[in-house]
């Protein structure tokens, strides 16, 4: 949930590169122990492994370092397995948790008999994203803002045998320990469902955990705007960084999750970004915020036009609603994503644009009237997705709208979940399913690879490893089903 408290966005200075020598110079002044090289799988986790510092060299960054890629989710097969990666000295930061000091550096996959770029590292399309935007004359920078929400619970525990299937989280925030006798006093103060946002302690029991989380996130280069608790009982939580390129953004995802996960469990705490962990309270979104800018200016803005709306950011929205369906393979690409994006919960499944209104699928927010704080909020991503890759499907769709200036629906300033029949009708929403969307990337794929930036090779594989997690999940019984149908 955006806040009041957000800055507008003003176009950021380029940054000076960093070359090796600089980084060997850093890791001798901060006493580094270990190198931790990181990479990103195509799922959108971290991958890791370690070296000694005094392995750490100039040659490092210039011939690579191997690794098994058959032994990664979606990468290469056993026949062709030996991969390399190649340190960026421009995405280096010291580790804010662990004990020992460690530098660490995100790096990108190459191919050792081509040395070209691997088709399949995700970095390697947002990285061809960004380079081809200003191929089109239309802008020459993008900048990028998710809102990031995630809960904090003191316990989950899950288990699927043949004969056995169940999950059971708690927390001590959450309402349903308010009767609870555990032989000590029970201190009350929860947020009820649905009422967490924002309650001061003792009903906000995480505050002192969520600030501890900003200040290692801060430490570990990233700057955060604001922290605070979510609309969810039992620990929603939302911190918010400062807008960045796309690139970068997407580095500070991970470094996100990989900070706040690591400092919860320092403090006796699991964090999952699973955008619906509970059944009867708010999912956790990754509202997406972005933008065009030529030449330092913003392109989104137009005094005249409609929330201050340019022509191009009304055909870049085009563009994002009718490819909505394709982008939400990449953007929310799990079957959990869809029993957030349902009707009520704030969730944005309704194809519009809306200034201020959150059941719209695209939001334009209007707390500045300053040129450059004028952007779109696409609200239908959530926090499963890899970030790499839900960026540049929704860049790579709004080009598209741009290019072939396509309108977007009328839109709507109303409370679009009280409509009702004729209205509610010409309103189109979201898929409701992972193989809905799955088979609208399937279907609408070519505005993706326009200039290459995404292959046939990498949607392929995409669409194969998540087409086998949405039949695992199909393949089992819920829970639930025994109360409906247990005595049939």
């Amino acid at each position: 949930m955006t806040l009041t408290m957000e800055r507008p966005a003003t176009a950021a200075p380029a940054q000076a590169k960093t070359s090796p020598k600089d980084i060997l110079r850093l890791a001798k002044d901060q006493q580094v122990k270990i190198v931790d090289l990181r990479f990103v799988d195509l799922p959108g986790t971290w991958q890791h492994f370690s070296i000694p510092v005094e392995e750490l060299s100039e040659g490092l960054f210039a011939d690579g370092i191997g690794f098994d890629g058959s032994s990664i989710r979606g990468f290469q097969h056993i026949h062709e397995s030996d991969m390399l990666l190649m340190p960026d000295a421009n995405a280096v930061f010291i580790d804010p948790v662990l004990e020992i000091k460690t530098l660490n550096i995100t790096c990108d996959v190459v191919d050792p008999l081509t040395r070209k770029p691997y088709s399949r590292d995700p970095r390697y399309i947002a990285k061809k994203a960004e380079e081809f935007l200003p191929t089109t004359g239309i802008a020459d920078t993008s900048f990028w803002g998710p809102e990031i929400e995630f809960y904090i619970f003191n316990s989950i525990r899950f288990d699927q045998t043949q004969n056995c299937g169940y999950y059971y989280i708690d927390s001590e925030e959450g309402i349903w320990n308010s009767g609870k006798d555990g032989g000590v006093p029970n201190l009350a103060h929860r947020p009820r469902y649905k009422e967490g946002y924002f309650p001061v302690p003792p009903a906000d029991k995480l505050q002192d955990l969520r600030s501890k989380m900003v200040r290692a996130l801060i430490d570990s280069g990233i700057a955060v705007e604001v922290h605070h608790h979510e609309v969810g009982t039992a620990g929603q939580t939302e911190i918010d960084m400062r807008f960045s390129t796309m690139v970068e953004m997407a580095d500070k995802v991970l470094k996100y999750k990989y900070v706040t996960k690591n400092i919860a469990a320092k403090n006796g705490y699991v964090v999952t970004f699973m955008p619906k962990p509970l059944f009867g309270d708010n999912g956790s979104g990754m509202h997406t915020h972005q933008s065009l800018w030529k030449n330092g200016s913003n392109l989104f803005y137009d005094k005249d036009g409609y929330a201050l709306l340019s022509t191009t950011a009304r055909h870049y929205i085009g563009g994002l609603l009718k490819h909505a369906p394709a982008i939400l393979a990449f953007a929310a690409p799990t079957t959990n994503s869809y029993r957030r994006l349902v009707p009520g919960y704030e969730a944005p499944i309704n194809l519009v644009y809306s200034m201020r209104n959150r059941s719209a699928c695209v939001r334009i927010p209007t707390y500045f009237d300053k040129p450059e704080a004028r952007r779109l909020e696409f609200r239908a991503p959530d926090p499963s997705c890899n970030p790499y890759l839900s960026f540049s499907a929704c860049l790579m769709a709004g080009l598209d709208g741009v290019i072939n200036r396509i309108e977007p629906p009328t839109p709507m300033d109303v409370d679009l979940y009280e409509l009702e029949g004729e209205a509610k009708k010409h309103v189109k929403q979201t898929p409701g399913s992972l193989e809905e969307v799955l088979d609208a990337l399937d279907a609408d794929r070519d505005f993706l690879m326009r200039g290459d930036v995404f292959t046939e090779d990498l949607i392929e594989t995409w669409l194969t490893l998540k087409r086998a997690s949405a039949k695992e999940v199909a393949l089992r019984p819920h829970p639930y089903e025994f109360y409906l149908y247990s005595d049939v």
